[in-house]
């Protein structure tokens, strides 16, 4: 029978394996944490950023959509063309009033020469428009454009136009 052999004690004896370094132990630590932490900051900023920019794309889409919706009504409105605007109308306010109703209106009003659409507040509760209206006899006013969307295609639609 033969016996396991046994370590040799004493100094200077070599270990079966060598001890970990334990010298830049904490400059390592701190690198690793510091890299880290680059990295955590670039993904979450990049994240940011990719929604930042979404919603400021997102906000001028719909603006868009908004200026033009409002720009072919009052045109429309503009060359007496009731049948097109009261088509344009959100359906609410057709609920409420018959074309007849809404072309007698319209007629007796002071005829549009000129207007200019401004920039949808995205932070308001009213789908609402701020348009500049100069009138055929000088006189201009700050209307604002109220906006629905339609229940079938989800396209703004013009409900009313107020001063």
């Amino acid at each position: 029978m033969t016996e396991a052999p046994v370590a040799p004690q004493g100094p200077g004896v070599l270990t079966p394996f060598p001890a970990p370094p334990t010298e830049g132990r904490r400059i390592r630590i701190g690198w690793g944490l510091g890299i880290g932490a680059a990295v955590l900051v670039l993904v979450c900023g990049g994240g940011l950023a990719a929604v930042a920019g979404l919603v400021a794309v997102a906000g001028r889409a719909l603006n868009e959509q908004v200026k033009v919706v409002v720009s072919d009504y009052l045109g429309d409105v503009r060359a007496k063309r009731y049948a097109e605007a009261y088509d344009a109308l959100c359906d609410r306010t057709k609920a409420q009033l018959t074309e007849a109703q809404y072309t007698t209106e319209q007629a007796g009003r002071q005829p549009i020469r000129d207007f200019r659409v401004g920039s949808l507040d995205l932070a308001s509760v009213d789908l609402a428009v701020p348009v500049d209206v100069t009138y055929t006899d000088g006189r201009a006013a700050r209307l604002q454009a109220y906006l629905g969307q339609s229940q079938e295609t989800g396209e703004f639609q013009v409900c009313s136009v107020e001063e």
